[in-house]
Parts: C-alpha cells; sequence; structure tokens
C-alpha cells in the first residue's frame, strides 16, 4: 500500500457485473447476487453506469492530478475538471440509453457505452430529470462548442 493511501482510509468497492460487447450488442451483465436490484429498471429509458477505468488502475495513474495531453483543444486541466481515466479512483460515469432488461438472466442491454469488454460494472442508478439535469450550466471555453444534448446513439468508445 502506497503511503499516501496508509494515511487516509480507504474503501471496498466491488463489482456488481460487467460489460459485455457481442455481436454488435452492449449488454450489462449482473452478478447473480445483485439481480434483484434490477427490479422496475425496466420502467426508465436511460441508466447511469458507474464503471471502473480498470485499464488504468494503476498506482501511476492514481497520482496524477492534472490531465496534459487532452484529445481536445483545452488547456493543461485538473482532473476534476475532465473526464480523463486518469484519476485518483479510476471511477467513470456514462448515461445510456436502455433498450431492455432481462432481470430473471441479470442482463441489461443497452444503446452504447464507452467502455471495452470486460469492464467491470460497479452500481446502476436511474436516469431521473429532476436530479440528473441541470437547465442553466457553464463549460470550460474549450467544451463550449460541445453539444447541448447526449447523442441519441449513445457515448461510445469511438468518441
Amino acid at each position: 500500500m502506497s503511503e499516501r493511501l496508509a494515511k487516509e482510509e480507504v474503501y471496498e468497492i466491488f463489482p456488481v457485473g460487467h460489460i459485455r460487447r457481442h455481436d454488435g450488442r452492449t449488454t450489462l451483465e449482473i452478478l447473480e447476487p445483485y439481480v434483484p436490484a434490477l427490479k422496475e429498471l425496466d420502467k426508465f429509458s436511460h441508466v447511469q453506469v458507474f464503471w471502473w477505468f480498470s485499464e488504468f488502475d494503476d498506482e501511476m495513474y492514481r497520482g496524477i492530478t492534472q490531465s496534459e495531453h487532452s484529445p481536445y483543444d483545452a488547456p493543461v486541466l485538473g482532473l476534476f475538471a475532465c473526464r480523463s481515466p486518469v484519476r485518483p479512483n479510476p471511477i467513470a460515469l456514462t448515461t445510456a440509453e436502455i433498450l431492455s432488461v432481462d432481470p430473471e438472466a441479470g442482463v441489461v442491454e443497452i444503446v452504447n457505452i464507452d467502455a471495452f469488454d470486460g469492464t467491470p460494472v460497479i452500481d446502476l442508478k436511474p436516469y431521473i430529470p429532476v436530479c440528473d439535469r441541470v437547465e442553466n450550466v457553464r463549460v470550460g471555453e474549450w467544451a463550449a462548442d460541445w453539444p447541448q444534448w447526449f447523442p441519441e446513439e449513445g457515448q461510445g468508445l469511438e468518441d
């Protein structure tokens, strides 16, 4: 354990499922103990998927605090001002459209997600506009020309 972590509280996070990409479909395969947690998720059009940037779960990445190599025309950003996978805790959040929920099989089919096959899912929350949408927002100048709304085709790896 690093000296940095030894001085702080440590929390345990474990997967509740995994992202699967197969035959042009993207699904969230939920582990058996958590399948009952899918009850009523099919009543929602979108889900917020909290997932682990497992490709960047390395002590080297966890110590970086600024993103100097942005794929966008952005200045050097603090990691809390960007969505870089390099983070102190490699937690990611993607909102995805739900295509179907199979509560018996523990499978949620979604339109797309910006994560690799096999990526651990650490939590799901329904997208609820009153909780998750903000009417008047401000963003950095480098992101000012980004679209105002989430793309219909979802957020994919190619984005």
